[in-house]
């Protein structure tokens, strides 16, 4: 604290004379600055790159797999012998990755070390790890190396979870263990792949543990002791377009382990508000962008794999995905491989299903054969207009937007013929924002006259992506759908101009 406020003051005394003599050298000068493509004016905050990147990651995979699968623990004590782990076959993250693929997931994240501190790659940083494993498939080991090449082959995007707590380390509650261990497991980690999308570092730390043979309970402050500015900004300059979650995050946990997010989703919040409160909702006029990720289970036991667990049906994951991909925030769904590292037939069988589930039912775009009128459509500039075609191109670079001070508009589709439809998907082109404060839908057989649709919804925010059921209905919201010659969306309120990237019918 000397050092800064010496620094500070150096510098004052050093410009005060500067700026004295200067001062009849300057004029101030008024200055227009320009908006040739009348691009509307951002909603703040707005997300980073990273953050854009992470987003339209959509869905993805958490694969629980380590210690645990071989002592049938959730959380293990840390003192776990590491001949325990020995795997009855070579584990396969290939297996795990098509599988999910399949799914129509776009990558996946690994767990390599759990709150035991059993490492699944040989570290430099423990001797618990994978070199002491009872057999030589377990001593082969290294999660991270044969994730990341298999994402890499299959085209998927991928990342690690590190637990920050470690139940095993002598060395943890002190400042050591940062520097020692976490840190140095994290930068190894990124060596693996610089193309990562996100590390998760949960957000349990502390409590009782083994600590090296000590049986004892350690506190810590997650917020100030893991060196979060220096760990952000060193990992980021390895792997400029991963995120951080859990400790440094810069997505928030959506508040619940059950697959869902509020109808109302705002990708702004304001640090400090309990998760399990708010996470579902976050805060509208929040002053960060801390989009919400949503991480559940496909099976009906823990994270980790059980003998007698069983997964899941298809139609069960498919509501999870309208309640939080269609509810503005991510999904990442775990499925945890078995003791031979490969996910059971069962998980794969159903994977599979949600896959072509999600192909029929949200695959075949109506929009883009629709005749669509609008009530208002911003004035094109230069280089860039916004309009009606913009929202069914397939470009999330363009979008349609209102003028300045039309904060309400009406879009409707029709069709020379009638047709069956199930669902309205609303994506807002969100570099600019999340503004969209409410709207309304309603379908039509004739064109003329009109029915609300979608009974039951709250119909408020969109934000990155809102999938709503025509029906109302997520759990059963396929039905025999509703056969329509019109849909109409009226946004009813905007924090500003509204727009909107993408829309779609099914």
């Amino acid at each position: 604290m000397k050092k800064i406020t010496y620094l500070l003051s150096a510098l004052a005394l050093s410009a005060a004379p500067v700026i004295s003599s200067a001062q009849s050298q300057f004029s101030l000068q008024s200055q227009t600055l320009t908006n040739s493509d009348n691009e509307p004016g951002p909603v703040f905050p707005l997300p980073t790159e990273r953050q854009l990147k992470w987003n339209e990651t959509e869905f993805y995979a958490f694969f629980h797999y380590g210690m645990n699968t071989y002592t049938n623990l959730e959380w293990g004590n840390g003192d776990e012998a590491e001949s325990i782990f020995a795997p009855t076959a070579a584990p396969n993250p290939e297996q795990w990755l098509k599988a999910v693929q399949a799914a129509g997931m776009k990558g996946g994240i690994a767990v390599v070390k759990h709150h035991d501190g059993f490492c699944l790659w040989p570290t430099s940083s423990t001797t618990h790890s994978v070199v002491k494993a009872g057999n030589a498939f377990g001593r082969e080991t290294n999660i991270p190396r044969d994730f990341a090449a298999a994402a890499q082959k299959l085209g998927l995007k991928y990342g690690f979870y590190v637990s920050p707590w470690d139940r095993n380390s002598a060395l943890y509650g002190t400042d050591k263990y940062v520097k020692d261990v976490f840190l140095r497991q994290c930068a190894e980690l990124a060596t693996y792949g610089t193309d990562q999308f996100e590390m998760w570092f949960d957000g349990a730390n502390g409590g009782d543990g083994y600590y090296g043979g000590r049986k004892t309970t350690i506190s810590v402050d997650r917020e100030t002791y893991y060196d979060i500015p220096n760990l952000r900004d060193s990992i980021h300059k390895v792997c400029p377009n991963i995120i951080l979650w859990g400790v440094g995050g810069e997505a928030r946990w959506i508040g619940n382990e059950a697959g869902w997010a509020g109808e109302t989703n705002w990708a702004t919040e304001n640090l400090g508000y309990a998760p399990e409160r708010n996470g579902m909702y976050g805060t509208e006029d929040g002053w960060i962008w801390f989009p919400g990720e949503s991480d559940a289970k496909m099976t009906d036991q823990g994270w980790f794999w059980h003998s007698n667990e069983s997964p899941l049906s298809a139609e069960r994951l498919f509501q999870m995905y309208l309640e939080t991909v269609g509810r503005n925030a991510t999904l990442i769904l775990n499925c945890p491989p078995n003791k031979a590292g490969v996910l059971p037939e069962a998980d794969v069988r159903v994977l599979k299903q949600l896959g072509t589930m999600l192909k029929n039912r949200l695959g075949n775009d109506l929009a883009k054969n629709a005749h669509i009128e609008v009530s208002n459509t911003r004035t094109a500039g230069a280089h860039r207009n916004y309009e009606t075609a913009n929202l069914t191109d397939g470009d999330a670079k363009t979008y349609w937007a209102t003028n300045d001070g039309v904060n309400n508009a009406t879009i409707t589709l029709t069709w020379d013929t009638p047709q069956t439809v199930r669902y309205v998907m609303l994506q807002e082109y969100i570099r600019l924002g999340q503004r969209i404060k409410s709207f309304k839908i309603e379908t039509s057989t004739d064109g003329t006259t009109w029915k609300a649709a979608a009974p039951g919804v709250t119909t408020t925010t969109v934000g990155y992506k809102r999938i709503i059921p025509l029906n109302g209905s997520t759990a059963n919201s396929y039905g025999n759908g509703t056969s329509v010659k019109a849909v109409r969306i009226t946004l009813t309120d905007s924090k500003s101009c509204p727009t909107l990237s993408t829309l779609s019918v099914f």
